[in-house]
């Protein structure tokens, strides 16, 4: 039974999640407060986090920082209408995805369900892949940049470890995110593959903005120079 916690400053919609969703099959806890839910982070992490972004008194966004800092938790931003700057910075933070309020618990559910699947790991393509100066080890799933392993997340060691499988195809960013996040355009930002190419860019390039393996192929997407 996946674990969620609900991080939300409303007792009606804390009710209502905890209510529905334990009727969809999850193990729900739902907290009203950043120092709460940071507590159950700690002592109990969860499979998944639905964190409101704008929480009273508190800031949702720097909760996500902190889990990002941290862990691979997926995390489900809850935003109201009309915040379409906290959803593209939530996204460019990490965030897996976002639902705006008012939500269906059957839209909400079918998100989680998604999200969860796209954080596992996929299967490894081969051993290790060597490309001078960088070197992928699909087993330890570490990636090196002249011996030196970088910290990476899971979606960005799937996301490099995938273009570096197809040298020189060019994928789009509606395949990149049907082949590594198990999703669509329909229900997964296309910012987010964006947003995991900055952050793989920066990691592994000298210079981010000329870069040497991930190549931008403009109005198409993107391709792994070997």
């Amino acid at each position: 039974m996946p674990r969620v916690l609900v991080v939300d400053d409303e007792q009606a919609i804390r009710d209502f999640l905890a209510r529905g969703l334990s009727e969809e099959g999850f193990s729900v806890e739902a907290v009203a407060d950043v120092a709460t839910a940071r507590s159950k982070l700690t002592s109990a992490p969860p499979e998944l986090v639905l964190l409101d972004v704008n929480l009273a008194g508190d800031d949702g966004l720097g909760l996500l920082s902190d889990i990002r800092r941290t862990s691979d938790i997926p995390v489900i931003l809850l935003t109201g209408k009309g915040r379409e700057t906290d959803r593209i910075l939530g996204l460019k933070m990490g965030a897996d995805d976002y639902v705006v309020k008012p939500f269906s618990l059957g839209e909400l559910s079918a998100r989680i369900e998604s999200v969860l699947r796209r954080s596992k790991p996929r299967a490894a393509v081969s051993n290790t892949m060597d490309f001078g100066r960088l070197r992928i080890d699909t087993v330890s799933r570490e990636i090196s940049v002249d011996g030196t392993v970088l910290e990476t997340t899971a979606k960005e060691f799937d996301l490099l470890a995938y273009l570096a499988s197809s040298p020189r195809q060019v994928f789009t960013r509606d395949q990149l995110l049907e082949q590594v996040w198990s999703s669509s355009s329909a229900w997964q930002d296309a910012a987010t593959v964006t947003e995991h190419v900055r952050r793989v860019r920066k990691k592994i390039e000298d210079d981010p903005d000329h870069p040497r393996w991930i190549m931008t192929v403009r109005g198409v997407g993107y391709r792994f120079e070997p």
